[in-house]
């Protein structure tokens, strides 16, 4: 696969690198905060679990490469893709359809093909393989169903005589912040035969069926508190957290009830900052101490 398509494989490593990143911004004041590792995979064992943990790393790894894929496309970077070209014509609210619109479509087609054949070639009918593919089919789904439209206005001094507008893709971080919340209400299920064909359903029979949106996972999480090798777990000593907070990153919840240290450092910090004709900004350096809290 990756010899076949060797012009979208730098796409594939910034999607990655993306899901990383966002990962770690949606996780930063989480006691797991999504740390990569020098090894394989990149996240630890947490992700060879099926906590809804890994839930989120497939969906959002998934979302990277889609929207990376797509966004090579739009840019001209690809032989084999462009913008979208079904996108034409004059729309029913009667607006000009011009412009590049993202081809999502061969961006959610190169990520199902790229990211689920590991799944589709152990047969996918163990239950994690139906975890690992529908949380994958979720990620691209938080950008699916978010695609929006922009215009430009076209006329004199400004004026909208004329619109003209294409699809494009939602900035990532509105993916992530779509897909965290899913995993905040994610489902815990379980393998069932219905006829011939193996399903993941809600454990509790009481929970409504969960939907193509929505992530799923298989078993229950760690507290991630302690250093823990043999499963992957860093622990939370030495993490920072904030003292005056009632929440996860509030040295109560983070430091797990064994406390914390307090000391005094310095930060320096842009300030007093004035714009010159013409043109920069000037700024002097100030030293302040703050407190800065981390757990034992």
């Amino acid at each position: 696969m990756c010899k076949r398509n060797l012009e979208v494989m730098d796409s594939v490593r910034r999607g990655a690198q993306l899901a990383i990143e966002e990962c770690q911004y949606q996780f930063r004041n989480r006691r797991w905060n999504c740390s990569t590792l020098d090894t394989l995979p990149v996240f630890g064992k947490v992700v060879t679990q099926g906590t809804r943990e890994a839930a989120f790393v497939y969906a959002i790894s998934s979302a990277g490469v889609a929207f990376a894929v797509t966004r090579a496309c739009s840019s001209g970077e690809l032989e084999k893709c462009g913008c979208d070209r079904t996108v034409h014509g004059v729309s029913p609210q009667g607006f000009q359809w011009s412009g590049c619109s993202d081809n999502i479509a061969y961006g959610v087609a190169f990520s199902q093909s790229f990211v689920d054949v590991r799944e589709r070639s152990k047969g996918a009918s163990s239950s994690r393989a139906l975890m690992n593919l529908h949380n994958n089919e979720a990620g691209r789904k938080a950008i699916l169903n978010n695609m929006r439209v922009e215009c430009k206005c076209h006329g004199v001094s400004g004026s909208c005589e004329v619109k003209t507008c294409w699809k494009a893709m939602p900035p990532f971080r509105k993916v992530g912040n779509m897909l965290k919340e899913k995993f905040d209400g994610a489902t815990e299920v379980e393998q069932r035969k219905i006829g011939s064909t193996k399903v993941l359903v809600p454990k509790n029979s009481q929970f409504k069926p969960h939907t193509d949106e929505d992530l799923v996972y298989l078993d229950s999480s760690p507290d991630f508190c302690d250093h823990d090798l043999k499963n992957g777990v860093l622990g939370t000593s030495g993490r920072q957290c904030n003292k005056t907070s009632k929440a996860i990153d509030g040295c109560e919840l983070m430091c797990c009830g064994r406390g914390f240290h307090t000391d005094e450092v310095e930060v320096v910090e842009r300030c007093s900052c004035k714009f010159h004709w013409c043109c920069f900004v000037k700024c002097k350096q100030c030293h302040r101490v703050v407190e800065m809290h981390t757990c034992r």
